[in-house]
């Protein structure tokens, strides 16, 4: 009898195998904080034409997150400012979509017209977090028409090829602080020809010589050079009779069957409570269909 007793606390005290480790419970991980995939905005304005007004009247004085869509394409473009009105205000400029062009958006608004983005003010927020919210809706929206890959580092994701960087460094040891080439340096035979080929094109007062047609880059180049402060004429009053004549146009309500004459694009297209580009686009690309179905827009000669 002892010895089974014994066998029977042996057998009560052997333990069980352990599992393998797959099926241990593991401790639970803090929870993956879940992003929005449709953040609520603060305000939408579906046409960025008509809306012109209540956008500069709606942002004036404020910082935030802002977006452009394509209404046509569905593309958007996801920027911050610290003063909204300012930057609303320099994209409701057309020289200055032309002089940025080289950015999608810009290039988008001259391409599809105004009327054809929505704007939306994802969230208004303090100056010093705009970067961090910029980034955070990239993260949620993906937007197409942005180049950067960081708001934080608008040069991000641009990288040189090895040939450039030679270029770069080459070009920096042949150059000294003013921006002239250090004493001793031999230009290139190529180099030479090019300058050689400059000065035959200019006279020595400075302006190209009778015959020669500048680039579109250069015609650019000079006229940018001439505007605002850079222009001698700046701050001074007009000489009268002086400058380019307005261009008078007529406009004709096919609805409503009117004839208005106006002195100006301008004018006409305030009296429309429109974009002056949307006359000077249907001028330019010779539309003859009214505009939105309703006005067309004739030019007075002389």
């Amino acid at each position: 009898m002892k010895k089974n007793n014994q066998n029977k606390n042996n057998l009560i005290s052997i333990s069980p195998p352990a599992p393998p480790a797959s099926l241990v419970p593991s401790s639970p991980e803090p929870p993956v904080p879940t992003v929005p995939e449709n953040p609520v905005p603060e305000k939408e304005y579906p046409n960025s034409d008509t809306c012109k007004s209540q956008i500069l009247s709606d942002n004036k004085n404020k910082s935030g997150i802002y977006m452009w869509e394509n209404k046509i394409n569905g593309k958007r473009y996801i920027g911050s400012s610290e003063n909204l009105k300012r930057r609303f205000t320099e994209y409701f400029n057309i020289n200055y979509l032309l002089k940025n062009n080289s950015m999608y958006i810009c290039n988008s608004l001259i391409k599809y017209d105004y009327s054809n983005f929505s704007l939306t003010i994802l969230e208004y927020c303090e100056v010093s977090e705009l970067l961090i919210r910029e980034k955070y809706y990239w993260g949620v929206l993906k937007p197409e028409y942005n180049i950067a890959q960081d708001p934080t580092a608008p040069m991000s994701g641009r990288t040189h090829s090895e040939e450039t960087k030679q270029i770069m460094s080459d070009t920096a040891k042949q150059i000294d602080n003013p921006g002239r080439f250090k004493t001793g340096h031999n230009h290139s035979e190529e180099t030479k020809t090019k300058i050689s080929d400059a000065h035959k094109k200019i006279d020595h007062s400075g302006r190209f010589k009778t015959g020669h047609i500048p680039s579109d880059e250069t015609r650019t180049i000079m006229s940018d050079a001439k505007k605002g402060e850079n222009n001698p004429n700046y701050g001074e009053p007009r000489p009268e009779g002086a400058g380019r004549p307005s261009q008078k146009i007529e406009v004709i309500d096919n609805k409503n069957n009117q004839t208005t004459t106006y002195d100006s694009i301008r004018e006409a297209a305030k009296a429309l409570n429109i974009n002056q580009t949307v006359i000077v686009k249907y001028f330019s690309r010779n539309q003859k269909n009214p505009y939105k179905g309703q006005y067309t827009f004739k030019k007075i000669e002389g």
